[in-house]
């Protein structure tokens, strides 16, 4: 087996060199370095990554743990962490929480068995407030992603109040009194904050509080059923004429809701939907996006665990990041 002796010797240097140069501690001449990186080249030599992070009291790795990575949302944020990541020379471990407050638990005991220098974590509903009680002071590093909180750490999301003024003004500058919001799981902290902020901007806007409908459920059976019985009951002129949905999960189940009742967009019913679809144009009708910038939110993620881990005792970081409203053919068509 291969030593770092053996690399010091084919090199011509002190072991304590061969060190530097893995572990970038010191400064190394570039003629030094490149014969350390050539014997360790021809030697074959690899690092024991345990027995360094012992030494070193760091393990160049971080954590994350979402709701669903698969999610086109959370599917961004993960590129985005993943390339900050790289730019540190950190190992990014993934974990799934699946929106239960125990495989939530679960992963961030199991992260932190594994000793990651930091952790990146999108609250699940209902999360245990307990859960964070190691974090925060000189515990491990912690930055909560896309769902924030009045909680003493780093955070970072998107900025809810602003796109759904826009979008509330935009739909009833084309005649529409009576807006459905098809909000979800409001206890998801982001999902709950769009619905306060419709609830805030409907009478802003002129429209009358009691013609407005907001569909919030937990699960999505109930959900569907909220949709329905907006959309098929009562007479016609109480329908909602638009609906915005607060997620792509949520905009899925709402457009097929939409489909099985027999309704066409724009002309029964405008859609606009938050976060959205890859590729939004090839739906017919097009759809109106409320887009986050999903991949900047996880570098920024990236960046404050790196500040943080670099001095713990900086001030906590609250940053959200302004989406775009992608305007198409779904909400364009006006009913007066």
């Amino acid at each position: 087996m291969t030593t770092m002796v053996k690399v010091a010797e084919l090199a011509g240097v002190s072991i304590s060199t061969v060190s530097h140069v893995l572990n970038g501690t010191r400064p190394v001449n570039e003629d030094t370095r490149q014969r350390v990186l050539d014997a360790i080249k021809e030697t074959g030599y690899r690092q024991d990554a345990l027995a360094r992070s012992l030494r070193r009291s760091k393990t160049d790795s971080i954590g994350l743990i979402v709701s669903d990575s698969g999610e086109p949302a959370f599917a961004e944020m993960v590129r985005g962490v993943e390339q900050a990541a790289a730019e540190q020379g950190w190992t990014l471990l993934l974990a799934n929480s699946t929106e239960d407050p125990e495989r939530e638990a679960r992963a961030v005991q199991a992260l932190l068995e594994r000793r990651v220098d930091g952790l990146i974590l999108a609250r699940v509903a209902g999360s245990d407030p307990g859960l964070l009680t190691d974090f925060g002071g000189k515990g491990t590093p912690l930055v909560l992603l896309d769902r924030l909180a009045e909680l003493p750490f780093d955070q970072v999301g998107v900025e809810n109040e602003g796109p759904i003024t826009e979008i509330v003004h935009h739909l009833v500058e084309r005649g529409h009194e009576r807006i459905m919001l098809v909000a979800g799981d409001t206890r998801v902290a982001t999902l709950g904050e769009r619905r306060d902020a419709f609830l805030r901007t409907a009478p802003a806007a002129g429209l009358v509080p009691e013609h407005q409908v907001v569909v919030a459920a937990e699960d999505t059976a109930t959900l569907v059923a909220g949709i329905r019985e907006a959309l098929d009951g009562g007479k016609q002129a109480e329908r909602p004429t638009a609906l915005i949905a607060c997620s792509t999960v949520i905009a899925a189940a709402t457009l097929r809701t939409v489909k099985e009742l027999g309704l066409r967009i724009p002309e029964d019913l405008a859609v606009a939907v938050f976060d959205g679809f890859e590729h939004p144009d090839l739906f017919e009708p097009s759809l109106t996006t409320i887009r986050q910038p999903a991949f900047g939110i996880g570098v920024k993620a990236g960046e404050l665990l790196a500040r943080r881990i670099a001095d713990k005792g900086a001030e906590p970081a609250v940053v959200r990041m302004e989406p775009s409203v992608e305007y198409r053919s779904s909400t364009e068509h006006r009913i007066r």
